[in-house]
């Protein structure tokens, strides 16, 4: 059955009972909300303190974001009716006088979050529920004692004061006990998956396919790998596995904390809504380069007066490689000095004698300790306050901790430590690296070629870290450095989207961070434009740290044409030799335009933006970097306004003009391109690059060209 939106339609008494339910669900939702932000923390006196004020009030804060309802967003999106006795009775009570009702089947609503009324029954059941699971992969030949599913849908309109609201418009319901196992996927599922999309990524909850949903569920213990291509949804994967984990490992995650690390910042406004949506508020989101800066001096931290330069290809691939860990390794661990002169310690009226000799075992032992270099200062100051406590000793003294500990802060003592184990600073100690050629040479002696040790030295002759012209791929030297002197903390899990961008010390670095924890890896081996792209994700994932990870490969596109995504798969041979060409689970008349335009190209583009403006949706026009300025100066004087993504946000305007290089990740549902061989032309990886803004479009796609297209394309 499908009931349609009353307002074109007689009233349906089915669908006005459902809207019926979820009104009185949203006022539930609304007494919850209102009964945890009316509480008050109230604490014993023996028991209150600042740590568990502190503790009880983020707690109250977060629970009360959870539960704001976004009006907006569909509170639920899909019913299961299961066998009588599977799990509930939600609208009766059992009445064995009632042998009909007794034997109504029992009744859940999955939603993005639980849901009670005033007497604590459940109105909707979230979707990580474990008894949600028979939504996403209940079918006829496994119904999972479902007898139907009933998908509902959804129509944004404007409430009394402007605002969207989103209005149950229509459900569709699915007999499982059918005779078609074979049965397609319904019109409401296939009309969600390709509604238009403006603004910000939005979840997909209500259409994660059986595939997604097993990579979603997967243990905290598991680290994934997700080789998707375009429109495959691993982005939505991550970020629902987000969610999933905090729901059934909340008490673990809180203590060790989640993150998402993304390729650029524009990225990361492009997902920003989707966990709030699911109910998760504090997970941290971050790209590379800020996680990098979090921990340097309070100038470093913001990475718009960090980053100065761009590395060529050459020395970026120099920079980021996994070598450069020892080269690092090796210059730090000079800092160490031989004992050249007697540490004296004075106890009452005794001298007591350290001797080179009797020192530098101590210094060779923990130097092959492999311990973080900033704790061998510590351990070294122990290690010599025993060997004197041990003379002591052979000598009738009577020593204890307070002897050891007076010994080990004896200025004597104290000043050989910092003698013979310099402290270093990070920031200090790479510039000083890669300023000082000779020093270079020494490090990286049989590790580096003359040649790509140049490639390493900065330009210049900077005074200090702050005034030195660091690149992106510095920023990765110094996180070695810093780690190498102190090891950092581990966070419980880590989703890494677009990783097979990472160069392997970039990857090191995230894999320090994710400790003990574990990862969820995306990307596309096909989408690498940097110069380190990983070629293949055995290499990387070694690289993470995690070489026993679970590859997953996800090759159905469910949002991306068929037409679109086969054009764009012309590329692969060339940029991503033995990958498999994805599927497109549908076509779409008139999804892909190529318009040669020699003569008259910025018109033609012009009319390209227009007629894409023309239908529903987003808008994106992609050309190279360094010519998007002057086509939008030129497009301005044909009347089409093309703001510029990073100026404006995604939900400013429906058409954004967006560099190639910030493509990646973000979804449009009309894309228009503009010369696309300047845009292979414009880098070392361009052609990845284009096979990139090819596939980002989700609707349609209309490539202007005044130059012949790539060979691959033509």
């Amino acid at each position: 059955m499908t009931a349609t939106d009353p307002i074109t339609v007689p009233a349906h008494p089915e669908l006005d009972a459902e809207r019926r339910h979820l009104a009185e669900a949203r006022a539930a939702l609304r007494r919850m909300y209102e009964g945890v932000r009316g509480s008050a923390l109230v604490m014993s006196g023996h028991a209150k303190d600042e740590f568990n004020d502190e503790a009880l009030y983020l707690a109250r804060r977060r629970r009360i974001a959870e539960l704001v309802d976004l009006a907006d967003t569909p509170l639920y999106f899909g019913r299961l009716d299961f066998d009588h006795g599977t799990v509930f009775l939600e609208d009766h009570e059992e009445d064995e006088a009632d042998p009909a009702e007794a034997d109504a089947p029992d009744r859940i609503r999955i939603g993005r979050r639980h849901v009670y009324d005033a007497d604590g029954r459940p109105m909707v059941l979230d979707w990580r529920a474990p008894i949600s699971i028979a939504y996403y992969r209940a079918s006829p030949a496994d119904r999972m004692r479902v007898l139907s599913r009933r998908r509902y849908g959804f129509t944004t309109v404007t409430d009394a004061d402007g605002a969207p609201e989103a209005l149950l418009s229509a459900f569709e319901d699915e007999d499982l006990l059918g005779p078609d196992p074979e049965a397609t996927t319904g019109d409401l599922l296939g009309a969600e998956i390709e509604r238009p999309r403006t603004g910000p990524m939005r979840d997909i909850v209500a259409t994660i396919q059986p595939e997604q949903d097993d990579l979603v569920r997967a243990p905290l213990e598991t680290t994934m790998c997700v080789q998707g291509a375009p429109g495959t949804g691993k982005t939505a994967v991550g970020l629902h596995r987000i969610a999933y984990l905090l729901y059934t490992e909340r008490e673990r995650l809180a203590r060790t904390g989640v993150a998402i690390i993304g390729p650029n910042r524009s990225f990361l406004s492009y997902i920003r809504d989707v966990l709030p949506a699911l109910g998760e508020v504090d997970v941290h989101q971050t790209t590379v380069v800020d996680l990098l800066t979090r921990d340097l001096p309070a100038r470093s931290r913001h990475t718009d007066g960090w980053i100065r330069r761009v590395e060529t290809p050459a020395a970026a691939r120099v920079k980021g490689s996994a070598v450069m860990a020892e080269v690092l390794r090796r210059d730090l661990w000079s800092n160490l000095c031989d004992p050249e002169e007697t540490v004296m310690v004075r106890e009452g009226s005794r001298r007591w004698r350290l001797h080179p000799e009797d020192v530098r075992p101590l210094l060779t032992e923990l130097a092959e300790r492999g311990i973080a270099y900033g704790a061998g200062r510590e351990m070294l100051s122990h290690r010599m306050a025993h060997v004197i406590l041990t003379l002591m000793e052979a000598e009738g003294r009577t020593c204890d901790d307070r002897t050891h500990g007076r010994v080990r802060r004896d200025p004597a003592v104290r000043s050989a430590v910092t003698a013979l184990w310099p402290k270093v600073d990070p920031l200090t100690m790479v510039l000083g690296l890669l300023t000082d050629a000779e020093r270079l040479a020494r490090a990286a002696d049989g590790l580096l070629t003359p040649e790509e040790q140049a490639l390493l030295l900065l330009p210049g002759r900077p005074r200090g870290p702050k005034s030195a012209r660091w690149s992106e791929e510095d920023l990765a030297l110094v996180d070695e450095a810093v780690a190498l002197i102190e090891r950092p903390t581990g966070m419980g899990h880590i989703v890494v989207d677009e990783a097979q961008d990472l160069s392997p010390m970039q990857c090191r670095a995230i894999g320090r961070r994710s400790g003990s924890g574990s990862l969820t890896v995306l990307g596309d081996i096909a989408q690498g434009t940097s110069p380190s792209a990983a070629r293949n994700w055995s290499t990387l994932l070694e690289l993470l740290g995690e070489p026993t990870g679970h590859l997953h490969v996800l090759d159905r596109g469910y949002r991306v044409p068929a037409q679109i995504i086969d054009f764009a798969a012309r590329l692969l041979p060339t940029i991503a030799p033995g990958l498999g060409a994805p599927s497109a689970v549908r076509r779409s008349p008139g999804a892909l335009r190529i318009t040669p335009a020699a003569e008259d190209f910025v018109p033609t583009l012009a009319e390209a933006c227009r007629g894409a403006l023309r239908g529903e949706g987003s808008v994106g026009l992609i050309a190279a970097d360094h010519r998007l300025p002057a086509l939008r100066e030129a497009l301005s004087a044909e009347g089409v306004e093309a703001p510029l993504l990073g100026e404006v946000g995604l939900e400013d305007s429906r058409l954004i003009a967006v560099p190639a290089s910030l493509a990646k990740g973000l979804e449009f549902d009309a894309v228009v391109v503009a010369e696309p061989e300047a845009i292979v032309e414009a880098e070392e990886r361009g052609a990845n690059r284009l096979y990139v803004v090819l596939t980002r479009a989700v609707s349609s796609l209309h490539v202007v060209h005044a130059r012949p297209l790539p060979p691959e394309l033509a």
